[in-house]
């Protein structure tokens, strides 16, 4: 399987794809964002067909803001706990303009985006706009962050001797 699907145009992907990306903006209306101006949004398909959606939230005190893509993937730990996620679509534009702007989740998205890819037992699919402007659709998180931290290191740590 290819790591990644590239398309230069939305109208390029799959349905589904376009289908994630429309929500994803629809999301991005309700950003909260009077910093950066910077609205971002995100919208998770689960296994039973439900989407979930999610914005960033910012905050004067800059590390208690949350990305979009957190925000939703929590609310669908919460809501649909059972639910695989098969695919989640980010998108970001600026507060006043309707087009949609390059960006791809953080670092820190990927990593919770990895735990809930390896959680699942089953790859992610990742919907985004690259900085060449070309839609990006890669087949898992584990893609996006080949040289991952994860539980696994954590009980390997637990298993060292020191000599």
């Amino acid at each position: 399987m290819e790591d990644f699907i590239i398309a230069a145009n939305l109208e390029d992907l799959d349905a589904e794809s376009k289908y994630l990306v429309h929500k994803a903006k629809e999301a991005s209306h309700h950003a909260y964002a009077p910093y950066s101006k910077f609205m971002v949004g995100a919208a998770i398909l689960l296994g039973d067909g439900k989407v979930v959606t999610g914005c960033n939230q910012e905050n004067a005190a800059y590390p208690s803001g949350m990305c979009a893509e957190r925000v939703a993937l929590f609310a669908a730990a919460s809501q649909h706990p059972e639910q695989r996620i098969v695919k989640i679509a980010v998108v970001a534009k600026r507060k006043s303009a309707k087009e949609i702007l390059p960006a791809t989740c953080c670092g820190s998205c990927r990593q919770v985006m990895l735990e809930f890819e390896q959680r699942q037992e089953g790859a992610i699919k990742v919907v985004m706009l690259n900085s060449d402007h070309q839609w990006i659709v890669a087949s898992s998180v584990q893609s996006l962050l080949p040289f991952s931290f994860s539980k696994a290191h954590l009980e390997q740590g637990n298993d060292l001797h020191h000599t």
